[in-house]
């Protein structure tokens, strides 16, 4: 007997999309099998006209909590992220006090249990300081450690060589690094103040900040053979660069610098297209697409960074840099794919297969027997329009207001547990931190 099954739908398997039912017993998928297969479940769910695919993973959220929990939570961030149709979160250590410590880590891993919507890892963030860096990222709900080359939000950064090559020698698993130079952002920091308005800030913190930082970051990952993620990428130069280091580097891109570009976001948008790195012009938008297509591109991530409006508000640059995004990842990226700039399955393997993949997680990102029963389902066919209102975030604001969708997320399913059904938000389900191959034992 299953406790319940999916039938008729769509759904992304690892060999392509098949019309299949997906039997489901205690949280796991126990079987694959033809639609309208003969089964006894509980519960039925019939998924006519959807389309199934694995429970979104979104590697790259900052939810604030604690210290800054006036503009997320852990409770609202993971809420927002549920009806998005994100099953499974990694969030950032910039918080405060910033996670740097065991003990902080299991603060965090404690209020998610007791507040969180979604399955969860916690980066533990990198410091100048010598510290047992291979301890740290072995810990349970660990999901590795993050380097801030430039400074950001928060009060994290490792901007030195040595400091960031003691990092990657003691470490065995993927560290994930923010790249813009930090000397290169000092010294260029008047040219924010001149200008005094959002469309300098991807003058300030240029192309060339990025690049600089990641070469740094790439010779440094192959002196110590070691396995380093490249958050956010931003420039076509970056991507191209990246290209010759698949042995050493995994790469992200966001969204938004996939879907705004500066000719037209900072005009529209002000301060709430300012974002780090920045968002930057058609060219370098065009450059991340043909990351994309030619596979360089492992992770799309939302990097979702909420502030309130009114913080927004104030004149740049004294305007804090981030936007949210995790509602909205996937909305924008299945509007991409019914666009043609990508095919469903490229997008399965960016958002839930290249995730587990690159990070070693177990039994998440693919729809086969024995994995987790995660499921993003969605319609390929149904126009919705994004607006302020629809965000569960705290912060109550989306950058993609009155931007129509043409196909969006309707129910997700976390470990057999249907969290929103037709968009609207159901019981909390019980939730767990995500364990990763390299710290199974």
């Amino acid at each position: 007997m299953l406790d319940f099954v999916l039938t008729n739908g769509e759904v992304a398997l690892p060999g392509g999309p098949d019309r299949k039912d997906i039997g489901i017993r205690g949280g796991k998928i126990v079987s694959i099998l033809p639609s309208g297969a003969k089964v006894e479940a509980k519960e039925t769910l019939d998924c006519s006209g959807l389309t199934i695919l694995p429970g979104v993973i979104d590697s790259q959220v900052h939810f604030r909590e604690p210290g800054l929990e006036h503009k997320e939570d852990l409770e609202s961030g993971t809420r927002s992220a549920i009806m998005g149709g994100i099953t499974t979160i990694f969030e950032m250590p910039n918080t405060n006090p910033a996670t740097i410590t065991v003990e902080a880590l299991e603060h965090k891993l404690k209020r998610a249990r007791e507040t969180a919507w979604t399955d969860h890892a916690f980066f533990v963030g990198g410091t100048p300081e010598d510290v047992d860096w291979g301890m740290l990222e072995s810990q349970k709900g660990c999901s590795g450690v993050k380097i801030f080359m430039g400074s950001s939000t928060g009060s994290l950064l490792v901007s030195e060589d040595e400091h960031i090559a003691n990092i990657l020698k003691q470490t065995k698993r993927r560290v994930a690094v923010h790249c813009e130079d930090e000397e290169r952002l000092k010294e260029r920091k008047s040219i924010a103040v001149e200008g005094g308005k959002p469309e300098f800030h991807p003058v300030w913190r240029d192309e060339e900040s990025a690049l600089r930082a990641t070469k740094r970051l790439l010779k440094i990952a192959r002196e110590q053979r070691a396995q380093v993620h490249v958050l956010h990428v931003t420039t076509r130069q970056e991507m191209e660069l990246l290209a010759d280091y698949k042995d050493v580097a995994t790469v992200e891109v966001t969204p938004q610098h996939l879907t705004l570009h500066a000719e037209q976001a900072y005009e529209e948008l002000g301060t709430l297209a300012q974002m780090n790195p920045p968002i930057r012009s058609k060219e370098h938008q065009d450059g991340l697409w043909w990351g994309i297509e030619q596979g360089i591109v492992d992770v799309i991530g939302s990097d979702h960074a909420p502030h309130t409006l009114q913080e927004k508000a104030k004149q740049y640059p004294n305007s804090p840099s981030g936007m949210p995004g995790v509602q909205t990842i996937l909305p924008l990226m299945l509007d991409h794919v019914k666009n043609g700039r990508l095919s469903l399955l490229r997008l399965v393997d960016l958002m839930c297969t290249g995730p587990a993949r690159i990070f070693g997680i177990v039994n998440k990102g693919r729809i086969a027997l024995g994995y987790d029963a995660d499921f993003s389902i969605v319609d390929m066919n149904r126009e919705m329009t994004l607006c302020d209102e629809m965000m569960e975030s705290k912060c109550g604001w989306t950058p993609f207001d009155n931007k129509t969708i043409s196909a969006f997320p309707v129910t997700t399913i976390l470990r057999g547990q249907i969290v929103v059904k037709d968009c609207v938000l159901q019981t909390r389900p019980e939730v767990k931190p995500v364990e990763f191959q390299s710290t199974f034992r």
